[in-house]
């Protein structure tokens, strides 16, 4: 089933001379969550710049469903169905909401199915997004990457500033997203309850490599692996 998804064998990757990521492998089949931990600088956001060609390839190889996608430009990987929603949500806080969301698919004829996932933001549809909460603007990131209806979503740090209240809500609704359109994820979070809530396993990396991988129930079981991989 892992190869009809997204198959990551021994990439190395970096910026200029620099090596971050040395390596590393990676397996997730379609409808599947996994989680990306490790600590600050280990090379986690490298990683899901590299799946999604903003971060070049040097060594090894990275295909999905099949086709080989690391020697792909970024908006032709987009065009397979992955989307990538960086940490800092990176929205264009002068354009409105929906302007936004179109940005995520420009032959969209609306952005219903986004506006029925996240309420809040089908109430200020014609409001800069500069003017939304922390929560708000991380639900217009994920929608906007929705829009497009991705196969598989690169999904960084969504809970970075946002209140523990809207993190479960926002837990709740990705799980009925994923789901409903059986989207699989990658997802790299410093919430562990958020990380093993979303995903059935996890991979612990540091310095690009990858460490071990964990099933969420295990690790919920036994929160001293977590500690142990956390402190390599």
């Amino acid at each position: 089933m892992a190869e009809a998804g997204l198959v990551a064998d021994n990439v190395v990757a970096g910026y200029g001379e620099g090596v971050v990521i040395d390596g590393l492998s990676l397996s997730v089949a379609p409808g599947e969550a996994v989680a990306v931990l490790g600590r600050n600088g280990v090379g986690k956001t490298t990683l899901l710049k590299t799946l999604m060609g903003l971060v070049r390839v040097r060594s090894g190889t990275v295909r999905y469903r099949g086709e080989r996608i690391d020697r792909l430009a970024t908006f032709e990987i987009a065009r397979r169905g992955i989307r990538y929603v960086p940490q800092g949500r990176e929205i264009f806080g002068d354009q409105t909401v929906e302007e936004n969301l179109f940005l995520g698919d420009l032959a969209a004829s609306n952005a219903d199915d986004v506006f029925d996932i996240f309420p809040a933001l089908a109430a200020k549809r014609d409001e800069p997004a500069g003017t939304l909460s922390g929560g708000q603007q991380q639900q217009l990131a994920i929608g906007r990457a929705l829009m497009g209806r991705p196969t598989l979503l690169l999904l960084d740090e969504p809970s970075d500033g946002i209140q523990p209240s809207l993190v479960a809500e926002l837990t709740t609704v990705m799980k009925a997203i994923m789901a409903d359109r059986r989207m699989a994820l990658i997802l790299v979070e410093q919430n562990i309850d958020m990380a093993l809530s979303l995903c059935s396993r996890a991979l612990f990396i540091d310095h690009g490599h990858a460490l071990a991988g964990e099933d969420s129930e295990t690790l919920r079981r036994d929160p001293s692996l977590i500690e142990t991989h956390l402190a390599i």
